[in-house]
């Protein structure tokens, strides 16, 4: 007889083991300025009303205040938008950033998505919480429902408690070093261990935001005293794994043990201890975002900062994650610290993060941020390099124009999983990747959205005007790509392609195309989502993309469910027939209208 096991927190709050496809509705739709986008792909799906209005919460966070003409015109369409169908969850411009003002929405027992890949920060509230694409949000507005694929889980165990000078950014960046951008693929990672009782909320959205650059759907902690006293009411509803849950996989850390570290440019995975890379020269600066712009980081920052000057022509931002955050801290006289310190403080808002916004570095110049991507591009020029780091190591970094320990003591700290990084790649027009039809980037691991469509353009281009896609695509990586790219061709990609933001642009113009199919190492958790969304054929297949030399001929037929290389013929898996009626419709658009 089969004993039955224990379920971790994500199978109890679908209701199904890992690996089922279930649809649910949501408590909770977020979205932000694509909102714009979103109700033009509504109305090609035969939209007219909301299914569920109070579903809907809808904050304008990443062009805010709106940067030129046409952004602005977006922000009118949506509050009229928001008017004309009885949208009470609306926050305007100046209001806070999306996954901040969550916090007064979410509660204990929830599912939440978002058309934002960090929608993960509400994992902190006992939420499975987790990042669509705005296609699929536009479904969500008609149908008020979607589905799920039960994700298998990562136990991270948490010992011990953060020495001074070490803080939750330090914890998320210890987990990226360990098992890389993509280790936590379509997993749900749960944190658990008397170490979760030294963490505050704002620890814990830390944590919970970070879950997407490791590749999780979602993360989460357990309702405790803790959320509690932040709800400031009793916990009637929570769910948590049984005792006895079954993990894919478990990592137990040492928080005692933790130093203070950096994520060095462009990836994530580049951790190196702050010892390591003490004293690289830094010009900017940037405290705030989703990540770190919370009281208790602007706090730690005005610590530091106190009776202390920024670096002679070093740039300094501070952006409080919300307006509450931000009249709490000139209250408390926080701000007052950090402007006659030198800090420039800004709307509360996402802008410099993505680089939609003020200030976009100059060439040249090396940030440190608390944001949380550094890669090539990411705040809107790519002739800049990130670092990322905590509030303290920022703000003591910019009293010194240069890295800095906030612990202000030499340490010979060295992070002991540093991983092996592929050199910057960018093929140029002579330099062509294509071959018999198949675009080959298989050499290229964590090939990100930002490098297929660069973030500052996102709300430049409607995602329902794919023609205006097209010009970007890869830009980032491959100058030749949307001039050459045909109709019917393959790509070959190596692993956690699609890594980054949730915007469905790349998947959108890949599709316009006329790219056939891409095969893949790994893929990303929403890009894979979002290629589905648009009927464009995603096959994980690392084995038949190590066998694939440049030059070989590929065919793929998903009719036959075959990838023929040369000579040799490999199988694809079979897919449920809730996606192959979403292939067979050309897209989520056309299977929801119809």
């Amino acid at each position: 007889m089969k004993v039955k096991m224990g379920r971790t927190f994500v199978e109890k709050i679908l209701g199904a083991e890992s690996g089922s496809i279930v649809f649910r509705q949501p408590d909770i739709v977020l979205t932000h300025d694509n909102t714009a986008s979103i109700k033009e792909t509504f109305r090609q799906m035969g939209g007219t009303r909301i299914a569920n209005p109070d579903q809907l919460l809808i904050v304008l966070d990443h062009n805010a205040p709106p940067t030129d003409a046409k952004l602005a015109n977006q922000h009118s369409q949506i509050r009229n938008f928001v008017n004309e169908h009885g949208i009470n969850k609306f926050h305007d411009v100046g209001q806070g950033i999306c996954h901040q003002l969550m916090s007064h929405y979410a509660k204990p027992g929830m599912v939440i998505v978002g058309s934002d890949s960090h929608t993960s920060t509400a994992g902190a509230f006992n939420t499975l919480a987790a990042g669509i694409d705005r296609t699929e949000a536009a479904g969500l507005w008609k149908r008020g429902k979607t589905w799920f694929r039960v994700p298998e889980s990562l136990k991270v165990t948490l010992h011990g408690r953060l020495q001074p000078g070490v803080y939750a950014k330090d914890i998320s960046l210890w987990i990226i070093g360990m098992i890389g951008t993509a280790g936590a693929n379509y997993m749900s990672i749960e944190y658990h261990g008397e170490g979760v009782e030294t963490l505050s909320m704002a620890q814990r959205m830390t944590l919970t935001n970070l879950a997407s650059e490791m590749g999780a759907k979602n993360a989460v902690f357990p309702a405790d005293d803790i959320l509690a006293g932040f709800l400031d009411e009793k916990i009637e509803r929570s769910v948590w794994a049984d005792h006895d849950a079954v993990y894919a996989q478990e990592l137990v850390l040492d928080l005692n043990e933790l130093f203070p570290l950096v994520a060095a440019p462009h990836q994530l995975d580049n951790v190196r201890a702050v010892s390591e890379v003490q004293g690289t020269k830094l010009h900017q600066g940037l405290i705030g975002t989703c990540t770190n712009g919370r009281l208790e980081d602007l706090r730690i920052a005005a610590e530091i900062l106190k009776d202390k000057k920024v670096a002679r022509g070093f740039q300094l931002l501070v952006v409080p994650a919300s307006k509450q955050i931000y009249l709490q801290a000139l209250e408390e006289g926080l701000l007052t610290t950090l402007l006659d310190a030198g800090a420039i403080i800004l709307t509360s808002s996402c802008g410099p993060c993505l680089g939609t916004g003020q200030g976009i570095p100059a060439d040249g110049f090396t940030v440190i941020s608390t944001a949380n991507r550094n890669f090539k591009g990411r705040m809107g020029n790519v002739n800049a390099q990130i670092y990322l780091a905590s509030p303290a190591c920022v703000a003591m970094s910019a009293v010194n124009g240069e890295i800095s320990d906030p612990r202000q003591e030499v340490h010979n700290d060295k992070f002991p999983h540093q991983r092996e990084q592929l050199a910057s790649v960018k093929v140029n027009k002579d330099n062509s990747r294509r071959l018999n039809g198949i675009w080959n980037y298989a050499d290229i691991d964590n090939l990100n959205t930002d490098l297929m469509f660069a973030g500052n353009l996102t709300y430049q281009v409607f995602s329902s005007d794919p023609e205006k896609i097209r010009p970007h695509l890869f830009r980032g990586i491959d100058d030749s790509f949307s001039q050459n790219v045909q109709v019917g061709d393959i790509l070959v990609v190596g692993e956690n392609f699609g890594c980054g933001s949730s915007r469905e642009h790349p998947a959108v113009g890949l599709v316009h195309a006329g790219i056939k199919a891409i095969i893949a190492k790994s893929v990303n958790r929403i890009f894979y989502r979002s290629a589905i969304n648009q009927g464009l054929p995603i096959i994980v297949m690392p084995g038949v993309v190590n066998v694939f030399r440049p030059g070989d001929h590929v065919i793929v037929s998903l009719e036959r469910g075959t990838i023929i290389v040369n000579d040799k013929e490999y199988k694809i898996s079979s897919l449920p027939d809730e996606l192959k009626a979403i292939f067979a419709a050309k897209g989520l658009v056309n299977w929801i209208k119809n």
